[in-house]
């Protein structure tokens, strides 16, 4: 999903790469002529130099000892994309040599929590959301994102913050199963906290704030043509 976003022929950055797998992925697949490789650990360094010695593209991978994208070079690369950590530190990968993501084309991201921060921060930036996609695999859920820089300046609503305005324009199905998980979820959370309060134990902030959430998915789910809860 993260490598079918790589616009075809650009140069990526792969940020966090563990083991080169992705990269080998963009190579092999004659999605990009050329990948960085980049991770903050040498243990996974190491793997991926070998994954990619084995298929002979190391001509075509380079591999790098960085912290994010501390060791990328301005302009070197046209795509860069960091998938499989949280949204917090996705943020901080992006702000910490944020002239170096103006000077790229494009942002592949996989975020695995915080969502809703990320498209903030994007939309902050001046870039738009002009791709998204969702799997799911053994109950886990894999929202990812693509940015580019435009003239106009997006503004997204908390709901659309939240689960993403591509992925609810397309009613896209592994986001219904998503919000239903999610509206479950919450349910449960409300119904303990009511169970509580009628022990004497007041939760009010906790509570409003999960009202606010149920709301939201009530109005994602509304996309789906399912009544607001």
């Amino acid at each position: 999903m993260v490598a079918d976003m790589v616009t075809k022929g650009n140069v990526a950055a792969d940020i966090g790469c563990d083991h080169g797998f992705v990269s080998i992925y963009l190579v092999e697949q004659g999605i990009c002529p050329y990948v960085i490789a980049m991770d903050v650990n040498e243990g996974p360094l190491l793997r991926a130099k070998e994954h990619v010695w084995e298929r002979g593209l190391e001509k075509q991978i380079d591999i790098r000892l960085s912290d994010g994208i501390d060791k990328l070079l301005k302009n070197e690369a046209d795509s860069v994309f960091i998938a499989g950590m949280g949204g917090r530190l996705v943020i901080k990968i992006l702000s910490d040599h944020f002239d170096k993501v103006k000077a790229l084309k494009e942002v592949i991201l996989q975020p695995q929590s915080e969502l809703h921060l990320v498209r903030h921060f994007l939309a902050e930036q001046g870039m738009t959301i002009v791709q998204e996609d969702m799997v799911e695999e053994s109950g886990k859920f894999y929202p990812c994102m693509k940015a580019v820089w435009k003239l106009e300046t997006s503004v997204y609503t908390e709901m659309e913050e939240w689960y993403g305005p591509l992925l609810l324009e397309r009613k896209h199905p592994v986001l219904y199963q998503y919000l239903l998980k999610e509206k479950k979820m919450y349910a449960q959370i409300m119904e303990d906290i009511r169970k509580n309060a009628r022990h004497g134990v007041t939760e009010d902030t906790k509570e409003e704030n999960i009202q606010k959430r149920i709301r939201q998915i009530g109005m994602a789910l509304a996309y789906y043509g399912e009544q607001e809860v």
